[in-house]
């Protein structure tokens, strides 16, 4: 046997090693879980597991709250998971948790998505899944072919439809809010809005020690090739040559930002920039005192934890 088949040839400390064999090993990150298509008996809220695409392969967790009548339309929540793009998944311990809470709280169609994770499958992947996935929601508007679900066909409003995300999954929301503004959803179905928790946005200016920090060494992981590196676009949304964010295709923005979190400065940057970038919907900062990064997954349970859940399901449910 080659005896540098398990040589590491990559890694984040303490989180996801990739061996020179090409086999990948995750250090952090909760338990896959199954769907719950009973409702779930602390929170009311059903789950299923759905396939959006066979190739490449997408797939998503679906989510129902207890309904109040048979033919109820809800808001429609395409959810981007956790996870710096390389670590967690839509049907993992944390991420059905904080869905079954978020869900209830809210009362929401939660469609969570599945995608492709880095060093499998570089970035951009996670994008064009996400993208794809939020196309398919959009497309159970229109009468066509495509397989339907019939939690979003019966109890979906696609007037109401929003996406959201926490770190990497906020990144992506970010990304994904531009593309519909440029080129539109199925169905010209309209963003209502979109959360960004805690967002995973970095650049060469963000610290003096920029080459060694774990934001940059984590994207350098995921996405190595990524013209401009750690100030491409899709990492690094300020600054002269990238898109205008007045371009982002939803009327409501709420940007969700933690005392101690290492990107929270970022994030206030992001959200000034679009308050200054001639965007037209309404943003609006929130911040907790005291908490880290992805406090409210991550210590699910305690009083800013229900807190947090309780801000963003109040952005989701409105009328």
């Amino acid at each position: 046997m080659d005896s540098t088949a398990k040589e590491v040839v990559k890694e984040l400390p303490g989180l996801i090693k990739l061996y020179k064999d090409g086999s990948v090993e995750r250090l952090f990150g909760s338990p896959y879980v199954p769907p719950s298509p009973e409702p779930d008996p602390e929170t009311g809220v059903s789950s299923k597991d759905i396939t959006i695409s066979d190739n490449p392969l997408i797939s998503a967790r679906l989510y129902l709250p207890k309904l109040t009548q048979p033919h109820e339309k809800l808001p429609i929540l395409a959810y981007f998971h956790a996870g710096g793009f390389c670590l967690e998944s839509a049907f993992s311990f944390f991420d059905q948790r904080y869905l079954n809470a978020l869900v209830s709280e809210a009362r929401v169609v939660a469609v969570s998505v599945e995608y492709r994770l880095a060093p499998e499958h570089p970035l951009p992947a996670a994008y064009e899944d996400c993208w794809a996935a939020l196309q398919w929601v959009a497309s159970h508007s229109l009468d066509n072919e495509i397989k339907k679900d019939s939690w979003l066909l019966n109890h979906g409003d696609f007037d109401r439809i929003f996406i959201g995300g926490d770190s990497a999954g906020g990144n992506i929301v970010h990304n994904i809010a531009l593309q519909a503004g440029a080129e539109g959803l199925k169905g010209r179905v309209k963003l209502l809005g979109a959360f960004l928790s805690h967002p995973y946005f970095w650049g060469s200016e963000s610290s003096t020690d920029h080459d060694k920090s774990m934001p940059t060494l984590a994207w350098e992981f995921v996405y190595p090739s990524a013209p401009g590196g750690i100030d491409n676009a899709l990492i690094n949304p300020l600054g002269p040559g990238k898109p205008s964010l007045a371009g982002l295709g939803c009327s409501r923005l709420l940007v969700c930002v933690a005392e101690k979190d290492q990107l929270r400065d970022f994030g206030v940057l992001y959200y000034d920039a679009v308050k200054e970038s001639g965007w037209q919907g309404e943003i609006e900062l929130f911040e907790v005192k005291g908490e880290d990064h992805a406090f409210h997954i991550l210590d699910f349970g305690k009083e800013n934890s229900k807190i947090m859940i309780k801000r963003l399901a109040s952005f989701l449910a409105v009328s």
